[in-house]
């Protein structure tokens, strides 16, 4: 889980953060009192600039990512990639994951098949958020093109 936040008075910050570690907390929903969910580290962080902090991972979600095609056709200048990604949800509540992937084999890449909406983050990115239902997998299945001149 990575938070990413901005170091300034609005968010109850906004002064130098010294290098070191972050412990994460937060409410629980049953009595309302601090609940430890992890640590990190991060580097002199001046005021009103971003800190990323990595929360760890979730222990009752598991991902399972298969490339399940692969063609290139030179002569034409492109190449297309299948994905298949499979989350299982093992907690008694449903939840919602975001699945990032980074789309690295080429700068002109366009999503031409998916099973979820994606959204670009990056010039690189690809990000798609799924419903994973309490004790059930959801399946991400997308196609990506890639061309170059």
């Amino acid at each position: 889980m990575a938070i990413c936040l901005r170091n300034s008075a609005t968010n109850g910050l906004g002064v130098p953060l010294p290098k070191g570690k972050m412990r994460l907390y937060r409410r629980d929903a049953k009595d309302g009192r601090p609940e430890f969910t992890g640590e990190s580290a991060i580097d002199h962080t001046p005021k009103d600039e971003a800190v990323r902090l990595d929360g760890g991972y979730a222990f009752d979600l598991a991902a399972e990512r298969t490339q399940t095609d692969f063609e290139i056709d030179t002569g034409l200048r492109r190449a297309v990639e299948r994905f298949e990604i499979k989350v299982r949800n093992h907690k008694d509540a449903a939840v919602a994951v975001r699945v990032a992937e980074h789309l690295w084999r080429w700068a002109n890449w366009e999503i031409n098949e998916e099973s979820a909406p994606h959204g670009k983050t990056a010039s690189d990115r690809a990000e798609w958020e799924l419903e994973v239902p309490a004790g059930g997998e959801a399946v991400l299945a997308y196609s990506v093109l890639y061309t170059w001149k």
